[in-house]
């Protein structure tokens, strides 16, 4: 089976693309009604006119996380994956190895440019491990675990993500 479901993005009269998300919450902590992040993402797909297919919270280990991604991308054919937590320094933060394990290509001006508007906030977002990569037409996202700072780093790149699945999907610049 082909990485992700080719869907339908183009833009028509004006309107943005309509994009299918997952959200993969990567926590030992939480719950998914202690998930502040990944409710408060899944509130800007929605905002944004966006379809949020899925959200999940799943432990802090390197193989349930990059299960998760596959079965989001291979078996719900979203366009995109949010990763919430676990790009951090302890060691149980393992989700952008998880991320690497089971995706083709890297992405990586997506994590600088969340990373340079993450400094512009604070020092400390020259600690993240974030990266963004993509799996066959499906792009996925490592965001940080805060609801504070996922929601920064989604103001850094909401704007691209229409012209990334586009690109993905066959399109040209």
């Amino acid at each position: 089976m082909e990485h992700g479901i080719n869907r339908n993005h183009e833009h028509e009269h004006g309107r943005a693309a309509q994009l299918t998300f997952a959200i993969v919450t990567c926590s030992d902590t939480r719950g998914k009604s202690q998930d502040t992040a990944g409710a408060a993402l899944e509130g800007l797909i929605a905002d944004a006119g966006w379809q949020c297919a899925s959200r999940v919270v799943v432990a802090d280990e390197r193989a349930d996380i990059a299960e998760a991604i596959v079965r989001a991308c291979d078996g719900l054919g979203v366009d995109i994956v949010l990763t919430c937590g676990g790009s951090g320094l302890s060691l149980r933060d393992v989700t952008p190895e998880a991320t690497r394990d089971v995706c083709d290509r890297d992405v990586p001006g997506i994590a600088e440019a969340m990373r340079i508007h993450s400094l512009q906030i604070t020092r400390n977002a020259m600690l993240s491990r974030a990266v963004c990569m993509q799996r066959g037409r499906c792009l996925v996202i490592n965001l940080p675990g805060s609801e504070k700072a996922a929601r920064e780093n989604w103001q850094a790149i909401e704007g691209i993500l229409p012209h990334a699945v586009k690109m993905m999907a066959g399109g040209g610049h």
